[in-house]
């Protein structure tokens, strides 16, 4: 996993991995979009890592109608940690899980494919994505 803040240095590393598939961790919006922009990866991992919000009612979930766009036309997959989530507090899996919805809506919107990583049963894991709205061609595309 690619876990830098760094464009250059994260273009350099996805260059010189020899492991598939290659997973970048989100960062902050302009250097989510300059990597999707780049697209030799397959996965972005975790984009509703931004805890801002913009107003009470607009939660910011780190992925919008454009950036799914592009992961869609380049093939790479947004990809969601079910283990970062269980190890979350109950308010912060609350605001994660609000985020994880938002950012199903979007993906199915732009046909962007979904990943779940981590998961203990597949069953499971699919259901779980079919509780947060996800259709169930999202669920099974996302193992």
């Amino acid at each position: 996993m690619i876990d830098t803040s760094n464009v250059e240095q994260a273009k350099n590393l996805i260059k010189s991995s020899k492991t598939k598939p290659i997973i970048v961790k989100a960062q902050n919006d302009d250097f989510n979009r300059k990597m999707l922009e780049y697209g030799k990866f397959e996965i972005l991992l975790s984009p509703e890592t931004g805890n801002r919000q913009r107003s009470l009612r607009q939660i910011d979930s780190g992925l919008n109608h454009v950036l799914a766009n592009i992961a869609a036309k380049n093939k790479i997959a947004i990809g969601m940690d079910v283990e970062e989530i269980s190890k979350l507090t109950k308010e912060e899996k609350a605001k994660r899980l609000e985020r994880i919805i938002k950012n199903i809506n979007i993906c199915r919107k732009a046909k962007a494919r979904l990943v779940l990583l981590n998961y203990k049963d597949k069953k499971d894991a699919s259901n779980f994505l079919i509780s947060l709205g996800a259709s169930t061609k999202q669920a099974k595309e996302a193992f």
